[in-house]
Formats: C-alpha cells, sequence, structure tokens
C-alpha cells in the first residue's frame, strides 16, 4: 500500500486585491505557511509520495521569498515529490521551474507529453502546461498495462468542461487503466470519484483566497494499492471564508439574531453576512462596530426588503405613493436586485424625513 498526499491549486503569490495592501502581504506570508504544514503532514503520515497537481504559483511572477519558501518546504519532504505545472505556472524557460536549482527529491515535469516514472511497486506518469493553455486531453494515449503494480497519474486538467484547460472525458479517466488519478484545476474539493476501474479526486485549493472558494480546504491523504483507493480530506487551511445569511424581520434582536447564525470560532473567518427579511434599513455600521472585532474580515450586505403594509401607500394620491408605484413595478421587474429596495428606502427618506439620506 502506497501512502499518497495530494494537494494542488496553492496559487502562492496570489494578489488579494479586495484587502489592504497590508492584510495582503499577511495574506501571502500566511500561504507560504501552508508549505511548512504539508510538510509536517507528509511527516507525520509517513507518506511515500506527495504529488503537486498544479498552479501552485498564482501566475509566472513571484516573490524570491515564495521561491525559497517553497523550495525549503519541498526539500523538508521525507519522500519523493513530483509536481505537474499547470495553466497559472506552466513550465517554461523563464518560470519558477526553471529559475532555481530543486532539491534532490523533487520531480518537475516539464513537457507537454505523457512522462513515465518507475518507483518501487508502482509506475507515475505526469505531463506539464507548458503555457497558459492546453486544449487537448492530458491522458491523450494513455492506457497502462495490466502489469500487476500500482498506476498512477498527476495531471492538471478540466474534467468534463471542454476548452483549453486541459480537458478530460470520464470516457477517458476510465480507458486510462490507472489506479488513481491525481488532478490539479477545480478549487472544490471533489471527494473520491471512479470511471472504470480509475479513482480519481480534486483535492481543491488548500486556502480560500475570495468568497468564490467557502469552507474548509487542505488537501487529500491517499492510501491505494492495485485496484484499491481510500482517500481522506484533511483541513490545511489557517483561514476560510464563509457567507452567511440572516432574517432580520422586524422585531428580531438583529445583533442577537447574528450571533446565533454564526459558528462560535470566528477569528480566522472571513465572512460576509446577508442581512434578510422585512423591516427597516439596519445600521450596518453600528452592526460593523460590534461584530469586526470577532472575524479575521467581515463584510455586512443589507438584502432586507421594505414592509408589505408600506407598498400599500403606493394607492395614495401623493408624491411618496407615485413614488412608490414607480420602485413597486422596478421591484417586480427584477426582484433579486436588491438596489430597487435600497433605493425606495433612500427615496423614502429624502421624501418624507426631510433630510438627504
Amino acid at each position: 500500500m502506497l501512502k499518497i498526499i495530494h494537494g494542488a491549486d496553492f496559487h502562492l503569490d496570489s494578489p488579494f486585491s479586495g484587502l489592504t495592501p497590508e492584510r495582503a502581504a499577511q495574506r501571502r506570508g500566511e500561504q507560504r505557511e501552508l508549505l511548512d504544514r504539508l510538510a509536517g503532514l507528509a511527516r507525520e503520515k509517513g507518506a511515500d509520495l506527495v504529488l503537486l497537481a498544479g498552479d501552485l504559483l498564482d501566475s509566472e511572477h513571484f516573490y524570491r521569498e515564495t521561491a525559497q519558501a517553497l523550495s525549503a518546504a519541498l526539500e523538508a519532504i521525507p519522500c519523493p515529490v513530483f509536481i505537474a505545472p499547470g495553466n497559472h505556472d506552466f513550465y517554461a524557460p523563464r518560470s519558477i521551474w526553471t529559475a532555481l536549482d530543486w532539491p534532490d527529491n523533487v520531480h518537475i515535469f516539464s513537457s507537454d507529453r505523457l512522462e513515465q516514472v518507475e518507483l518501487p511497486g508502482c509506475t507515475l506518469w505526469g505531463r506539464a502546461f507548458t503555457g497558459p493553455h492546453q486544449d487537448f486531453c492530458p491522458l491523450e494515449g494513455l492506457s497502462v498495462p495490466d502489469d500487476g503494480k500500482l498506476h498512477i497519474a498527476c495531471l492538471h486538467g478540466s474534467v468534463d468542461t471542454p476548452g483549453d484547460y486541459g480537458p478530460i472525458a470520464r470516457a477517458d479517466i476510465a480507458a486510462s487503466g490507472l489506479d488513481y488519478l491525481a488532478l490539479g484545476h477545480v478549487h472544490q474539493g471533489s471527494g473520491l470519484q471512479r470511471e472504470g476501474n480509475t479513482f480519481w479526486a480534486y483535492p481543491g485549493c488548500p486556502e480560500g483566497r475570495g468568497f468564490d472558494e467557502l469552507g474548509e480546504k487542505g488537501v487529500l491523504y491517499v492510501e491505494a494499492e492495485p485496484g484499491r483507493v481510500n482517500a481522506r480530506f484533511i483541513p490545511l487551511a489557517r483561514r476560510r471564508y464563509e457567507i452567511v445569511s440572516v432574517d432580520i424581520t422586524l422585531g428580531v434582536d438583529i445583533l442577537s439574531a447574528i450571533r446565533a447564525a454564526l459558528p462560535e470560532n470566528r477569528e480566522n473567518m472571513i465572512c460576509r453576512i446577508v442581512l434578510t427579511g422585512e423591516g427597516d434599513s439596519p445600521d450596518l455600521a453600528a452592526l460593523d462596530r460590534a461584530l469586526s472585532p470577532e472575524f479575521y474580515g467581515l463584510t455586512l450586505i443589507d438584502s432586507t426588503r421594505l414592509p408589505q403594509n408600506l407598498w400599500a401607500r403606493r394607492e395614495e394620491d401623493t408624491l411618496t405613493g407615485l413614488f412608490l408605484r414607480a420602485m413597486w413595478e422596478k421591484c417586480r421587474e427584477e426582484p433579486d436586485n436588491p438596489l430597487w429596495q435600497l433605493a425606495a428606502r433612500y427615496g423614502l427618506t429624502a421624501l418624507e424625513g426631510g433630510e438627504e439620506p
């Protein structure tokens, strides 16, 4: 049985453009710390192989500190490490893969042709992106022999998605005859999948970078032998992104309702709280002051609706009634657009409050 750590899509040196420059620099530093946790996990599990299926870097441009941290962490892994460069960190003459002298335990696939590596009791297959696009299947031409060995591939590609990021059909996975296909590219973990006799998986990214990468992130710990594969998700991220919706319909204690909807351990959470329901517009500034110290990052969004009884006033023969009739039509045309609700609130404040909102 072979013990494998399977990771992908670290996207080191991401810009984190949604954060302040100071926070963005901190997050890039925390990304580098992921590498030490990866090495520690390999030692803890007694891994025989570490497979990194591409996009370790976010782009061809990288910080010197990141390159040094990556090299040092990989050298600290007490087993062979195989890297299949992806579309973000493709293998090229001026890429990070050619800029450094990599440790002896690291093998970087450098061709867009399948490469075969013989290991004790195992045959490993891999290939690299050599540019930002690849319009052919990375499994193209692979049909492994039935020789009793364990056959594994480490590749970057996109299952069930035509295009130029290494498109892979499920039939290609089944036809390959592999025991395990370690993939990168998709940032949401897939769990262990199977096509024919071939098991395959995406581990997802090991740390979220935005609200399109929610929840726990990490790598896969895989135990494989011919005809049998088990995989377990191992959390690796320091911080996580979450979106929480809270109904604050009139009469609810807003702060209590929000806290009741949140997990207890949130000091490392980057959270977007979406306020829904009917009632008066919440005081976002006051809520932010009360809640922000409990999070690493917090965004509050008002998606509440005006009370239904207020809309009844659109029948009034007044300027307010005329305004509400216009807003009512807009809200009916685009019921999911919160801007019309916000415009109605601001308009009513200006018309009846005698103040600028």
